[in-house]
């Protein structure tokens, strides 16, 4: 391999990611169904790239980017966060909390259970296979990438791809059925902020900005006299990905039975990172939008890279499981959107719900697309109440990762998906005793009550 493989992969996923930003921005039916550029431009590689028509010279390298890419993601959560007084705001981000935890944990567990006790009767499949639909659905292409890692390292190579494919289909049901539900539940009075869903800004629908609505992706905290502020930012998560490598390399050498994800090791060393720049006082030189700009480059990379690398002969053997697998996980996505996020939400329960739904079938970014639809001008605190909310549950996710794989392959996958399955039981007896939660019928008053006046 050469230094012109990785120029030649980056500028032809460049060009398809150019391709879907003008086919987004011309095309109803894409404008209609809300598909990102990253989609239309991961489709198209893995239509003409290796693993379908083989006309675009990809390199074998392909498969291989989403694993440092996700690093860059998990990295960059801690760096450039700012300090939160927990005593004052969790009151607010509570419910938020305890949503993104029962969805974490019923989606992991979910998968784990229905695979374990169900699917390995009826196909012969690898144990762990039942992480596939968290990876894929809840994680994204990016937590697909760690996750097809671990399993690589614990024997099963097939994963990835999997995983892959999980998220792809994932990204598709939160695309539809997020249209869906928000038709619906506009129609039928449920939404605090939209009236009619074709009254959507334009700039929602073709993915373009204009001049007057723009907004800064950052400042420049260092003088250019000394270093480019945005390389600035980057060499900061460039630094964490090395040593994260570095220190997952240092680790198999020791404990070469030990396979940990490198975004774990990544998560951990951005927080140590983190608390040095706060230690020396140059956390003030670090603009967290630069760095989540970064992070947002990373995703769409993942997604363009992790679909092109489908390898569809292994999705092929794996058809019917998987099929099964997906049906399961949009149901109980629908479950958790239905029955659970009414009882936790007071108030704005439809808008926190669809950031649900988007979330729990095809990644926050999607989450994040379909909340911006029922709440164009950002009136809830949905995302505000997350980020907060997040910090509190990552530690979870990253667990959930990182020793999910081992105990599946280990064949403990049924106590795997107890512990997950139980402790959100536990969390929701929590809730319910402490008053934290309420009838369906009582949110949906709140709301309609909200909107009357």
């Amino acid at each position: 391999m050469s230094i012109w493989d990785l120029a030649i992969d980056v500028g032809l996923i460049s060009v398809l990611l150019l391709v879907g930003v003008i086919l987004r921005a011309k095309i109803k039916i894409v404008q209609k169904l809300f598909i990102p550029a990253s989609i239309i431009a991961g489709v198209a590689g893995l239509t003409f790239g290796p693993n379908g028509f083989d006309l675009l010279p990809f390199s074998s390298l392909v498969s291989d980017y989403p694993t440092v890419l996700i690093a860059v993601i998990f990295g960059a959560i801690p760096i450039g966060a700012a300090k939160v007084n927990w005593k004052k705001t969790f009151g607010r981000v509570r419910n938020m909390w305890i949503y993104s935890m029962l969805l974490t944990m019923l989606m992991w567990g979910g998968g784990a259970m229905i695979a374990y006790i169900l699917l390995a009767n009826v196909w012969d499949i690898p144990s762990g296979f039942g992480l596939i639909l968290g990876a894929g659905f809840l994680g994204g292409h990016g937590t697909a990438a760690a996750v097809g890692e671990a399993f690589s390292g614990l024997g099963w190579e097939e994963a990835t791809a999997l995983g892959y494919t999980s998220a792809t289909i994932g990204l598709i049901c939160a695309i539809l059925g997020g249209l869906l539900l928000i038709k619906m539940n506009a129609r039928n009075n449920q939404t605090n902020f939209i009236s009619d869903f074709e009254d959507l800004p334009n700039e929602l629908r073709t993915g373009l900005v204009p001049a007057k609505l723009r907004q800064s992706s950052g400042s420049d905290t260092v003088s250019s006299n000394s270093v480019d502020p945005l390389f600035f930012h980057i060499a900061l998560l460039a630094v964490v990905v090395m040593f994260s490598y570095f220190l997952q390399e240092g680790i198999q050498a020791i404990f070469p039975q030990v396979s940990i994800p490198l975004l774990s090791l990544s998560f951990v060393v951005g927080l140590l990172i983190q608390l040095f720049l706060n230690t020396t006082k140059a956390n003030e030189y670090v603009d967290k939008r630069v760095i989540d700009r970064i992070s947002g480059t990373a995703t769409d990379l993942i997604v363009a890279f992790g679909i092109t690398s489908i390898n569809l002969a292994v999705v092929a053997a794996y058809a019917w499981p998987l099929i099964a697998l997906f049906i399961f996980g949009v149901i109980w996505a629908y479950c958790i959107f239905r029955f659970i996020a009414p009882r936790v939400f007071h108030r704005h329960w439809f808008e926190n719900a669809i950031f649900g739904w988007g979330w729990s079938t095809g990644t926050v970014a999607m989450g994040i697309a379909l909340l911006r639809i029922v709440d164009p001008k950002t009136k809830s605190s949905t995302l505000d109440d997350y980020a907060l909310g997040y910090i509190g549950m990552v530690p979870v996710e990253i667990l959930i990762i990182t020793f999910g794989p081992i105990m599946m392959m280990a064949g403990t996958g049924g106590l795997f998906s107890l512990i997950l399955l139980g402790a959100s039981a536990v969390l929701i007896i929590i809730a319910a005793k402490s008053g934290w939660l309420t009838s369906i019928q009582e949110t949906r008053n709140i709301s309609r009550d909200s909107n009357v006046s």
